[in-house]
């Protein structure tokens, strides 16, 4: 079991979690929400694992322009200005059930959570601990996945037995 913590204040960002051999895969389209049109979690809820892969922002041109590919993994495709563009985020990544960080707050004014139906995860760190701290990115909009991703180098894990 794990905590994770805040670098910053040395808070709690989560309850004890357990870790999973890796993020599971995203589930089926089918599966979204009808009303919210969000997808489940590919995590479940007292559950971790690491994104070995780059993960969110910043994005550059995806080195296959003719094939493309998704942007990220268990993301959608991204394309800037008719340019195929692939992640060169973070790696390390914590990823978690949103709803396993409860006291994350939004950034004021809704900084870097456009999406359409909510948060798109694409602008980089969009929630923050109670002491203000950006310490993660949570994707919640229609076209992705739903999951929180804590920066590794922002959070870390502390097994409290």
């Amino acid at each position: 079991m794990t905590v994770f913590l805040c670098v910053n204040c040395g808070g709690s960002l989560t309850p004890n979690l357990t870790p999973l051999p890796a993020v599971p895969s995203a589930p089926d389209e089918e599966a979204r929400d009808k009303e919210s049109r969000r997808a489940p979690a590919p995590l479940p809820q007292g559950h971790y694992a690491i994104e070995t892969e780059p993960w969110g922002a910043p994005y550059v041109p995806h080195p296959d322009q003719e094939k493309g590919g998704p942007a990220q993994p268990r993301g959608p495709w991204r394309s800037d200005e008719g340019v195929a563009m692939v992640s060169a985020g973070p790696r390390n990544n914590i990823v978690i059930h949103p709803e396993d960080a409860p006291d994350l707050r939004p950034l004021p004014d809704g900084e870097k959570s456009g999406g359409c139906c909510g948060p798109s995860g694409d602008r980089g760190l969009n929630r923050a601990c109670p002491c203000g701290a950006r310490v993660a990115t949570l994707a919640a909009d229609c076209f992705g996945p739903y999951e929180l991703h804590l920066d590794a180098m922002r959070a870390y894990g502390y097994n409290p037995s």
